[in-house]
């Protein structure tokens, strides 16, 4: 290989590499609470408190997206719509009408981050489009290797309870039906309600 094709492969590696780091999506919409990498959120719900501690280093893009609808209400007065026993309780999406919330701008998938859909963690919901998350999520109740990526996309974790663990389990064997209204199956009969979510102060502890 001559000096000039190896300056010339050189140069085209360089670009590859600057190219993949400026195309690399960044958070969407206004970056809250920036300084606070692993910032708390506290889930009222009609059962009791969830604590669920984010982590911004692996899923920055998610965090920030969760945490602009939490701090504009979006999650308040919404339900649990799907619940799966060892498997999933979903919310996020539905008032307690089973109106749906309106959807911001869809995220890219960060499911490579080495986080696991492993029991007692907090993921994005999605479509098929593995960019298609926008504000609906899921505790998993149970170690769903399934959702983590392989060969494709897998679902994209981006926390992890605190506190009130056990009342998420107890929140998963509630009795589920079909529902008209949403066209569902799994929906809680007696719904569950997460009446509040809020992000707490960076020196937050709880006492529960």
């Amino acid at each position: 290989m001559s000096l000039f094709q190896r300056v010339l492969f050189a140069t085209l590696i360089t670009l590859a590499f600057s190219g993949q780091a400026f195309s690399h999506p960044q958070p969407q919409g206004k970056i809250i609470a920036a300084n606070n990498l692993y910032p708390q959120i506290k889930m009222e719900t009609n059962k009791g408190v969830i604590i669920v501690e984010l982590n911004r280093v692996k899923a920055p893009i998610a965090v920030n997206n969760f945490i602009n609808y939490v701090i504009s209400g979006e999650y308040n007065n919404t339900i649990f719509h799907r619940v799966i026993i060892d498997f999933v309780v979903q919310g996020g999406g539905y008032d307690p009408n089973h109106i749906p919330r309106k959807n911001g701008d869809e995220i890219y998938n960060e499911s490579g981050n080495g986080l696991k859909n492993e029991i007692g963690t907090i993921a994005m919901a999605r479509q098929n489009d593995p960019h298609s998350a926008t504000r609906q999520f899921y505790f998993n109740v149970g170690d769903n290797t399934s959702l983590d990526p392989g060969r494709n996309w897998g679902y994209t974790v981006f926390g992890h309870v605190t506190f009130g663990e056990e009342l998420l389990m107890q929140m998963s064997e509630v009795e589920t039906d079909f529902n008209e209204d949403l066209n569902l199956d799994d929906v809680p009969v007696e719904p569950l309600i997460l009446i509040k979510a809020t992000l707490m102060p960076e020196d937050y502890v709880h006492e529960g």
